[in-house]
């Protein structure tokens, strides 16, 4: 590095800044602006500062329920003037999304024009569109005027905002919400309001009430789109203990009947936040890409509601395992994240669980009620003191009158003479002549009465924590009944249910489209799969130096087994297998197989079959052919066998006596009874060998005779009573082959 270059003469005041020390304070501050500013909802009232500035400026267009609309240009121009200095668009994206019935479960505006629908079409231009609250929207902000909440400066020291508003609604856990802040993000599904009120009141009943007892009223999600939730009650209690988790969201659907045995599928709600469109062009592309070899077509007849209709490839086909595999591959079955990371008190990100964020919603419900209730005593208290004063110039009309029309400064003497105060003396100086009619002093004394009722009610509410909870428990009470599952709104959309219990093979099987196949593999190791059986092998191209080892027909739906000579097991799905044009791909690449091993035989999978594995040590067992299958690259040891032996054979199970011959050519028949069946090991001994090991063994039924052909092609056959010299017990030496048999020493 070079010396440092001196800052230039007369450039002022230049202060030297550690580049470090600053990035990291203004990376902070960024992060800081962005978590409390943009990203996190507050827990108390559920919004984001964008949310809550258009309420207010709606608040302040006066756009109550019972009101006329306004353009909605005129409520971003207000928001963004007075509140918000951000773009219009952000703005009017966030207005939008209030007021679309399929992305918030509890608008907060009721919009007229064109909001963007579920298949992802934008909203049109705001100079298009108007709005107004809902009464959600009222409810968050009930008693604002009334010393509820704090306000603070507007960006422009113009104005005022609330600091947070009243939340009457438990809109947080209602509406739900989402963001991405700096290091953090938060994202909460949507609730059943009345079943939130429900919870509520049980907390408020019993501050120390379980999670589980909570859960009996909040059933989980529910979703403005409807759907089934299908995760296990264990699953839905972990996520609102912790705060963190995700819900399986899947469509729901109904078979309907055509007649003749045929059916389709009809798809009436879908996953939230899932555009339709879009799931319906992804479950084409699959269709066409022969992914979804179940499904026939699909087609959308949607109007106002959902309704999408799968067809079946065949009338035969399962309807679930059809479903099942839709699920799987598309949009049809949705994961929605619950992260409750929001802003307690306003100040601190942190992730609550369910009863954290009900009990700091319920604090600030005490805390807006205990200032509305203080801002109301303290105006009763003013009013009360003007109605005393009025009592007593009514009770001395004709001396306060005198006083008004000789004295000087009547207010003054009007003070001092009844001892009123400044403010009592300014009321009855600017009291209408009219007042003084007789009857109005009637009305005085009834107000007055009310008054000073209201005021002990306050007074001792205000002093009793337990009278605070009660009145908070009333409201709650209110909202529920507002919000009541009896009610168009409030009823419960989204139900929960176990998902088919379907084996993850059944629904593996559906996803592929099913053709016959024949599997190649060379000498050297490189393996295919030509399309169609009965495959003339004799034509088949090879490498230079290389031939064919095995082949054998398959499915493309099956699994298929490869054993090394080292007597390790390795499944490969018939369908990933490369394709026929080319001479094959290396199998290594598809298997992790050991440098000095190779593949001894493979064959078709069957779970209901079994095998004899041997090495030629003269070791064996019989194995299951399900446990042969393996879901790794690595695969499974099946048979342990010590250098220099190697895998033998492993014949499938189809008799009950077993003929072993050794490279010494002495066989030994003995019954399949006498070898034990295993999951894994070296096995039980066949044969016993002076010196040599196992060359081949047949399974046979020793009713029917052993059967074997010769070099020539003619087929030999041994009856029961031909094999008595050969018969014997497992690990016995045997007697030399019989007449005829091959000098291969092998059974075919």
């Amino acid at each position: 590095m070079g010396k440092p270059v001196d800052p230039p003469a007369g450039g002022g005041d230049i202060e030297p800044i550690d580049l470090k020390t600053a990035l990291e304070e203004r990376y902070l501050a960024y992060a800081l602006s962005t978590i409390m500013g943009r990203a996190l909802p507050d827990v108390r009232d559920g919004l984001k500062p964008v949310h809550r500035r258009i309420v207010h400026a709606m608040r302040a267009l006066k756009l109550d329920p019972d009101q006329g609309y306004k353009k909605c240009a005129r409520i971003v121009g207000d928001v963004m003037g007075k509140f918000h200095p951000h773009g219009d668009a952000s703005i009017y994206d966030a207005l939008v999304r209030l007021a679309q019935d399929f992305s918030i479960r509890y608008p907060l505006i009721d919009g007229q024009g064109n909001f963007g629908n579920i298949d992802g079409d934008s909203a049109a231009a705001m100079r298009y569109t108007e709005a107004r609250m809902t009464e959600v929207a009222t409810l968050i902000l009930r008693g604002i005027d009334e010393n509820a909440v704090d306000f603070k400066p507007t960006y422009n020291e113009e104005d005022e905002e609330p600091v947070v508003l009243p939340g009457a609604f438990p809109n947080l856990l209602a509406n739900g919400a989402s963001g991405i802040a700096v290091g953090m993000a938060t994202s909460i599904p949507p609730h059943n309001a009345a079943e939130l009120c429900d919870a509520a009141l049980k907390l408020i009943e019993d501050p120390e009430t379980s999670l589980d007892t909570l859960l009996r009223f909040v059933q989980g999600p529910d979703f403005p789109t409807g759907g089934v939730v299908v995760d296990s009650a264990e699953i839905i209690r972990e996520a609102y203990a912790t705060g963190r988790g995700s819900f399986r969201v899947r469509a729901k659907w109904e078979k309907e009947e055509q007649g003749r045995g045929g059916y389709v599928i009809v798809v009436t709600e879908i996953p939230f936040q899932v555009q339709k469109s879009r799931l319906i062009e992804k479950i084409a592309d699959l269709l066409v890409a022969k992914k979804l070899p179940l499904l026939g077509d699909i087609r959308d007849e949607s109007a106002e509601d959902v309704r999408v209709v799968l067809e079946p490839k065949a009338r035969t086909v399962d309807p679930e395992l059809l479903m099942e595999s839709l699920f799987r591959l598309t949009d049809l079955e949705s994961r929605i994240p619950l992260n409750m990371n929001v802003l307690s008190g306003g100040k601190v990100p942190k992730v609550m669980s369910l009863k954290e964020v009900l009990s700091e919603w319920l604090a600030h419900q005490r805390e807006v009620l205990v200032r509305r209730s203080q801002f109301r005593l303290d105006q009763i208290e003013r009013r009360l003191e003007i109605l005393s004063g009025y009592l007593i110039a009514f009770l001395n009309l004709d001396e306060v009158i005198r006083i008004i029309r000789e004295e000087d400064e009547p207010k003054q003497v009007m003070m001092r003479t009844f001892e009123l105060s400044d403010l009592q003396a300014e009321s009855i100086l600017n009291m209408r002549l009219r007042s003084l009619r007789k009857l109005e002093e009637f009305e005085l004394r009834r107000e007055f009465d009310q008054l000073s009722e209201e005021r002990a009610d306050k007074q001792a509410m205000l002093a009793s924590g337990e009278l605070q909870w009660q009145r908070v428990a009333g409201e709650v009470r209110e909202v529920r009944e507002t919000f009541s599952k009896k009610t168009k709104l409030g009823k419960r959309r989204t139900i929960f249910a176990g998902a088919p219990e379907r084996s993850l093979d059944d629904i593996a099987v559906a996803l592929i489209e099913k053709e016959p196949v024949t599997v190649v593999l060379s000498q050297k190791g490189f393996l295919r799969a030509m399309k169609g059986h009965g495959v003339d092998l004799s034509t088949l191209g090879f490498r230079e130096g290389d031939g064919l080892k095995i082949a054998f027909p398959a499915m493309t739906t099956d699994k298929l087994v490869f054993l090394s000579t080292n007597g390790r097991a390795f499944t490969l799905n018939a369908d990933k297998l490369p394709g026929g044009r080319g001479q094959g791909d290396p199998i290594r690449l598809l298997i992790e197989l050991e440098d000095d091993q190779d593949i001894a035989l493979g064959f078709v999978a069957d779970p209901a079959q079994k095998r004899l594995v041997a090495s030629t040590d003269g070791n064996g067992f019989i194995v299951p052919e399900a446990e042969l299958i393996s879901g790794t690259r690595k695969g499974k040891q099946v048979l342990n066998i010590a250098d220099p032996a190697r895998l033998a054979c492993a014949e499938r199970v189809t008799g009950d006596s077993v003929a072993v011959v050794g490279e010494n050519r002495k066989m030994v028949v003995f019954p399949l009874a006498q070898v034990p069946e295993m999951l894994r090991g070296k096995g039980v001994r066949l044969q016993r060998y002076a010196d040599g090991g196992l060359l081949d063994l047949k399974i046979f039924n020793l009713a029917e005779g052993l059967t074997w052909n010769d070099t020539a092609g003619r087929q030999h056959q041994r009856s029961e009573a031909d094999l008595l010299e050969w018969r014997g017990d497992r690990a016995q030496a045997g007697r030399l082959v019989p007449k005829g048999f091959p000098k291969s020493g092998r059974f075919t």
